[in-house]
């Protein structure tokens, strides 16, 4: 068996990392480590099948322990909102830049492997109407929000502790997940429990952003396409070609659930909203054969929708609470 040690495991993706990893390699022995802050569950955990620790990537006592217990490191651990990060920049340094530096030094000591999981964010955004571009390996860091900038931030941390110390270390960029279990504030998981809420979906200003959407398995199956044959030091851009603008993805989810396609209200819009994001993943497919299950976008959020009607008791306690929140916004 090979310890594998899942930082943020109880977060939405990172928990679907576990579930699929225990449905589909059964040659890992998990441990989860993670805050419990608002956006981890662990009712998200099959917590009879994994070792469980709550504790935080900063605690450099904990790193230090687990790290030295486990043989690969999957760092998923971050604080990821957006809006959050605007109204509150500072949880985001805090668990994105001094988390990863925990988490790097205790590598280091004990010459472990890591895998550390990022977002196209760190790259700002493209123009819309230049639909050829898109992001790269090579293409430059250009975060626009407190958020990014930190992701942006742990990234060359953890390229500069490969080049400086030589740690045994991959890297991961990913475009806009989806899928089950991921929190309600996120967007469409919030309209879609709007509309089973009997509430008005919103739409953040024209809704003309555009994203590179991936289910979350298809984000995961890359993983372990990096972990089974990636080279240390490299970075790999993980998208499934599923771009799409907000407004496209809310007016599909209300067809979905039967509603008029435009029965929707306008919001006031993210301040610095990035217009487009765009993943280029030749080099994960070329050399890791990597393919994506979910080509469909609309067949993914079919299953999403059904997964989220269907676990009402998963996201109902918190719907009142987050939509509260999101009206003092104006949004």
């Amino acid at each position: 068996m090979t310890k594998l040690l899942v930082t943020g495991g109880a977060g939405f993706i990172g928990s679907n990392f576990v579930r699929l990893t225990l449905s589909e390699r059964p040659e890992y022995e998990i441990t989860v480590v993670d805050a419990l802050t608002y956006a981890g569950n662990p009712h998200n955990l099959p917590l009879d099948k994994i070792t469980f620790v709550q504790g935080d990537i900063c605690d450099r006592d904990l790193m230090d322990k687990l790290v030295g217990e486990t043989d690969i490191v999957v760092h998923f651990a971050a604080e990821s909102h957006n809006d959050n990060s605007l109204k509150d920049p500072w949880p985001f340094l805090h668990s994105n830049l001094v988390g990863t530096f925990t988490i790097l030094e205790a590598v280091r000591k004990h010459a472990k492997r890591l895998h550390h999981i990022s977002t196209d964010e760190v790259y700002g955004d493209l123009p819309i109407d230049q639909t050829d571009l898109k992001f790269t390996e090579e293409t430059p860091y250009h975060a626009s929000s407190p958020y990014s900038s930190t992701k942006a931030g742990s990234d060359l941390l953890v390229k500069a502790w490969v080049r400086s110390f030589g740690i045994h270390a991959t890297l991961s960029n990913c475009s806009n997940n989806y899928g089950p279990y991921q929190h309600i504030e996120k967007f469409i998981p919030r309209q879609i429990t709007n509309i089973l809420s009997g509430i008005s979906p919103k739409l953040y200003g024209t809704g003309e952003q555009v994203r590179d959407w991936i289910h979350v398995d298809d984000h995961n199956l890359a993983v372990h396409a990096i972990l089974d044959n990636g080279k240390a030091g490299e970075l790999y851009l993980i998208g499934a070609d599923g771009e799409q603008n907000n407004k496209y993805v809310l007016e599909t989810i209300l067809e979905l659930m039967g509603k008029p396609s435009d029965a929707y209200e306008h919001v006031n819009d993210r301040p610095g909203h990035d217009q487009r994001y765009a993943i280029d993943s030749t080099k994960l497919r070329t050399e890791l054969g990597w393919t994506p299950r979910y080509t469909n976008l609309r067949e993914g959020l079919k299953a999403t929708i059904d997964w989220y009607t269907q676990n009402e008791e998963w996201w109902q306690a918190e719907k009142e609470a987050v939509e509260a929140n999101y009206a003092k916004q104006g949004q």
